[in-house]
């Protein structure tokens, strides 16, 4: 395992993920300013957001739900599932079907449903059925991002930001949004492929998780980021992990790290932490690593930089996307293709719809 080898790395990665890793800081910006040039309905007296997605195109949906729970006065849910529940009706109610294709099957049922109850509808998408559908029957906002859909998180969130913005749900983030680019490519100076594993601790982090399972651990404005390093370890370095929200997880999963005892050690926990979460979350999951620890478990953290919420979220998101593309190459695996996933789809396919 030489996570120094570049050359490597270009074999390895031959649709340029790194590339996308690279340029998150920028994509987001400009996801952010094309989320003010789109069309977009004056709808108002809407107190309720469904972001209705899946994968890639519905993390950008748990962002904004974090952020927006402090922030906004409408309630911000995420739906991963066909149809809606039945609290999604009415004209008070936007739904945001958010599919990169366009064909996730889950998420034109979601839109199927939307029309059905009532509510307004925008789709985010590059195209598809769902962008068909949207040009007859919704709003839509259509963007060009050649990628797998979880390379396309800046317009996840960026585009989502944007409209909740421009619909009067959140006061503006702009200055914020810039404050936490700035700390992400300030963060990115030590976690590029050419900085060498001595002073590259996304590296690092990779050579822990190696061989291990893993499970991060998340409170507050970081509990969909550790949602994200779990799908991004899933789907770049094809490896098993999980992921915890704190406070929740110390009055259930803290128990049950005492058997079995011979997989303890195989096992590596990791707590992610931000100055923007509650100080008594921040005590939990220091309490919480070192029982872990005790147990026999690996544990490690990472702090989130920057001074807000959006720079503690996206600057700990961007250390894992890094963590993640590393352990690829510990493994030697190509980190964008996922053929299990695209199994299951054409399986799905060839039954048709029931």
């Amino acid at each position: 395992m030489n996570l120094n080898d570049t050359e490597r790395f270009r074999q390895l990665d031959p649709e340029d993920m790194i590339g996308h890793i690279n340029s998150l800081p920028d994509q987001l910006w400009n996801a952010w300013h094309l989320g003010q040039q789109l069309d977009l309905p004056a709808w108002e007296g809407i107190d309720k957001v469904v972001v209705a997605g899946m994968g890639g195109s519905a993390i950008g949906g748990d962002l904004l739900k974090v952020y927006a729970a402090s922030h906004s006065p409408a309630v911000v849910a995420v739906h991963r599932d066909y149809d809606l529940p039945a609290w999604a009706s009415g004209e008070n109610t936007l739904v945001i079907c958010s599919s990169h294709s366009g064909n996730t099957e889950e998420t034109l049922s979601a839109f199927e449903a939307a029309q059905k109850q009532g509510c307004r509808v925008l789709a985010l998408t590059t195209g598809g059925a769902l962008a068909e559908l949207a040009k007859k029957e919704a709003a839509l906002w259509q963007f060009t991002y050649h990628s797998q859909p979880r390379a396309a998180i800046h317009h996840s969130l960026g585009l989502l930001l944007a409209a909740m913005t421009r619909l009067g749900l959140l006061p503006d983030p702009a200055a914020e949004l810039e404050g936490a680019v700035d700390a992400m490519k300030a963060q990115q100076e030590s976690l590029l492929p050419d900085v060498p594993d001595i002073g590259n601790s996304a590296k690092r982090m990779a050579g822990q998780f190696y061989g291990r399972w893993v499970t991060i651990f998340g409170s507050g404005i970081l509990r969909p980021v550790a949602r994200r390093w779990k799908t991004q370890i899933n789907e770049v370095a094809k490896a098993y992990a999980a992921f915890e929200e704190l406070p929740e997880a110390d009055h259930n999963t803290l128990q049950g790290v005492v058997q079995p005892e011979e997989q303890m050690g195989k096992t590596m926990a990791i707590f992610l932490r931000a100055a923007a979460n509650h100080p008594r979350n921040q005590l939990r999951d220091e309490f919480t690593r070192i029982a872990m620890m005790v147990q026999g478990i690996n544990t490690d953290f990472i702090k989130a930089q920057g001074e807000t919420p959006l720079a503690n979220m996206w600057t700990a998101l961007h250390y894992g996307d890094y963590t993640a593309y590393y352990l690829a190459m510990a493994y030697g695996l190509d980190p964008t293709p996922v053929p299990m996933l695209q199994e299951l789809k054409e399986k799905l396919k060839a039954e048709g719809n029931q």
